[in-house]
This record gives C-alpha cells, sequence and structure tokens, in this order.
C-alpha cells in the first residue's frame, strides 16, 4: 500500500528555457533533494573555518520574535572521541533513562513508514532484524558520530516553549543543507537526546541547557551501502490540500 503513494528519488525538473531565477531555484532543490542522513563517513578532516561559515549561513533561520533559541557544541578530535567513550559506556551499563521518541500505539500511517525504514536500513546494513547484539552494535555507532570528524550537540533552554523548539529545528535544516551545498554530509540523531546527563557533565552546560540531538558531519563514503539506501518520500497530492486556487 505504502510503495503506491510514496516516491524514492524525485527528480528535479528541467525547465525548457531557464532564467536566472529558475537556475537558483533548481540549485536549491537539488542540494535539498540530494541531501540524507549519512551514516559512515571518510576519515578526511573537517576544517574549523569550513564548520563555522555553515553554522553563519544556518544562523539566518527564522525564529519566534528573532530569539535565536539554538545553542551548538561542536567537537573533534580528542574532545569527540572522550564524549564517545562516555556515552558508549552509559549505553553499555543501561544508567540512561529510557526515552520513548514515538507514542505508543502509534498511528497505522506512521506505524507503516517506520517499518519500511527499519527495514531499508537494517538491510543496507546486512543485519537481520532480529539480531539483537548486531541491532545494538550499530545503534552504538550513533556515540561514534558514525566516525564523522566532526560531531554536534543541539540545545536549547528547557525552559522555552514549543515554539522554539520549532525554530531550533529551523535552524538545524539550515546547518544541513549549507552542509550539503559544500560537499559535506551530516545525519541528524535524536539518540543523544537520552544521554543528557553525562553529556551535560562532560560539555559543562548550564543547568538550563538540556540536549535536543546530535548530528554527524563529515564527508559521506560514497561506496557505504547505508549511505545509498533510498529513504522515500510522499507526493506532495498525498499530504498537502490546497483551496482557492484557479483551474
Amino acid at each position: 500500500m505504502m510503495a503506491d503513494t510514496l516516491i524514492d528519488e524525485p527528480q528535479v525538473a528541467q525547465p525548457a528555457a531557464e532564467g536566472p531565477q529558475e537556475a537558483i531555484a533548481r540549485c536549491v532543490a537539488t542540494v535539498m533533494r540530494s541531501r540524507r542522513a549519512t551514516r559512515a563517513f571518510k576519515a578526511q578532516p573537517l576544517r574549523r573555518e569550513v564548520v563555522e561559515a555553515i553554522l553563519q549561513d544556518a544562523a539566518f533561520a527564522p525564529s519566534g520574535a528573532n530569539i535565536q533559541p539554538w545553542r551548538v557544541h561542536v567537537l573533534s578530535g580528542a574532545v569527540k572521541n572522550a564524549l564517545t567513550d562516555v556515552l558508549v559506556a552509559a549505553s553499555r551499563a543501561g544508567t540512561a533513562p529510557a526515552r520513548q521518541h514515538f507514542p505508543e500505539p502509534l498511528p497505522d500511517t506512521y506505524r507503516a513508514r517506520l517499518m519500511d525504514f527499519g527495514a531499508r536500513y537494517y538491510a543496507s546494513l546486512g543485519i537481520d532484524r532480529n539480531d539483537t547484539p548486531a541491532r545494538t552494535r550499530q545503534t552504538e555507532r550513533n556515540y561514534d558520530f558514525f566516525g564523522a570528524p566532526v560531531g554536534l550537540i543541539f540545545s536549547i533552554d528547557r525552559r522555552l516553549k514549543p515554539h522554539s523548539w520549532i525554530d531550533l529545528g529551523l535552524f538545524a535544516q539550515n546547518v544541513m543543507l549549507a552542509a550539503k551545498a559544500r560537499g559535506i554530509d551530516t545525519c541528524p540523531q535524536v539518540a543523544f537526546a537520552q544521554f543528557h546527563a553525562p553529556i551535560a557533565e562532560h560539555l559543562h552546560m548550564s543547568p538550563d541547557e538540556v540536549t535536543a540531538f546530535g548530528m554527524s558531519m563529515g564527508y559521506g563514503d560514497p561506496e557505504a551501502e547505508v549511505n545509498r539506501a533510498a529513504m522515500p518520500r510522499e507526493r506532495v497530492q498525498d499530504f498537502a490540500r490546497f483551496s482557492g486556487f484557479a483551474g
């Protein structure tokens, strides 16, 4: 049923006669459509000034009343590796509080997409979905930022309302697009959220700061099957309702 309503690899339309604005739109569309969650990275380092430029571009994201609620901890080298060690240890010790990312029961539409993702993801890794040890080892790859040279921890003031969390999401999307426009890959990761306590201690966060998610950043390995797994998108006519248009 889902295969009838989803598209795997949407293509950017090629107009017959393209003006400057159309060329810009096509370029932006190409960046958006080529961005994907990358889970295998090359060892190639990423310079600090490049990451700073990405974050500066991303900072033009909108936010309610321009409060700009995002905070980012940018990690590399020994600091990133030390955090990885802390999180792997916490994961294996089972000391992190359980965190449920989706409600139960999850509505059927969303559960179908979740199951489809799992099937595609683990198949790309050659992992049987019933192989719990292998799945656990893959989950731990999150805490190593999938081997990326740069890891980002996104946080926000816990006193803010849900609208400000939307602003944080808009900023994070800008980060991913600004990176992709430079040929740099990313992976947003909610897996970090449940480990706020050890992350906050390691990064010396203020008491009002809370971990929202993490992100891997670097140059993806194009040969890795996990980076080739197609993740379908719903068609516009399936999620949007148009009213008041002529024709």
